[in-house]
C-alpha cells in the first residue's frame, strides 16, 4: 500500500508531536554523564592496556 508523499510528511508530523522532548537540563546533565563516564572508561582501559604491556614484557623477558 503505497503513500503519497504528502500523506507520509502529515503522519511524521504527528508522530514528532508526540515525542517527549528532553529539556535543556536533562540534555546538560546527560551530556555531562556521557563525558563522565568517557573519560573513566578512557582511564580504565589506560590501566588495563598498561598492566598488559607490562604483563606481556615480562613473560617474553623483553627489555631487561
Amino acid at each position: 500500500m503505497a503513500t503519497s508523499p504528502f500523506k507520509f510528511l502529515q503522519e511524521v508530523r504527528e508522530e514528532t508531536r508526540k515525542v517527549t522532548w528532553p529539556s535543556r537540563k536533562e540534555t546538560m546533565i546527560t551530556t555531562a554523564m556521557v563525558f563522565v563516564m568517557v573519560a573513566i572508561a578512557s582511564v580504565f582501559f589506560l590501566v588495563a592496556d598498561q598492566i598488559m604491556r607490562i604483563a606481556v614484557t615480562f613473560v617474553l623477558g623483553i627489555g631487561s
